[in-house]
């Protein structure tokens, strides 16, 4: 499928019907989405990916009992990582092991403990969320690349999200993409003309 077929042909999923999409699909979709760009480099976010029902189950109340969450193969539930020093470290250490002179990188890893210094912890939070965002980007379009369908959702509670899936204080779950086998049709795309988005 050509990437436009992709991107008109994609669209948000209000019910799967439950069958189970094969692993090694599910792996090719991470790889897609470890694939995705982000400030720096530093992906400052983790996927928590749920399969099994009792999971899904009691995710729904925090949810708003929407059936995606449920009748999905796959959850996707992207966190935002407010721990960037630690992400700035290991992706030095990926650098040097990668080939990079250590001395060459002190530039930029300045740059980058500079940029994270500044940030109070309300705008971490922020910013790692816009780049999970990025990320989002790439499951949805690679979910039906691969011939299956995706529904990103902003709908639920992340407080219960942390506690029902044990988070650690650094991760904040920042939005959902449920994958599976679409239950339902697609309605017509209604869109602004780009008269009126772009200027």
């Amino acid at each position: 499928m050509e990437f436009r077929e992709i991107v008109m042909k994609r669209y948000a999923t209000k019910s799967f019907d439950g069958r189970a999409i094969p692993e090694i699909k599910i792996s090719e979709l991470m790889e897609l989405i470890r694939y995705s760009t982000s400030s720096f480099g530093l992906q400052p976010y983790k996927i928590k990916v749920i399969s099994d029902k009792e999971t899904k189950e009691k995710l729904m109340p925090a949810s708003r009992n929407q059936p995606q969450i449920s009748s999905c193969s796959h959850l996707f539930v992207f966190c935002a990582d407010t721990g960037i020093i630690p992400r700035i470290e290991r992706l030095q250490e990926m650098m040097i092991a990668n080939g990079a002179k250590p001395e060459s990188l002190k530039g930029y890893v300045d740059m980058m403990r500079g940029f994270e210094q500044q940030m109070p912890e309300d705008k971490k939070l922020i910013w790692a969320q816009k780049q999970a965002y990025i990320a989002l980007g790439n499951a949805i379009n690679g979910a039906k690349s691969l011939g299956f369908d995706s529904c990103p959702m902003e709908g639920f509670d992340p407080v219960e999200y942390a506690k029902i899936l044990d988070l650690p204080k650094n991760l904040v779950a920042a939005v959902l993409c449920p994958v599976g086998y679409a239950n339902d049709n697609p309605k017509p795309k209604i869109r602004f003309s780009k008269e009126e988005l772009f200027f």
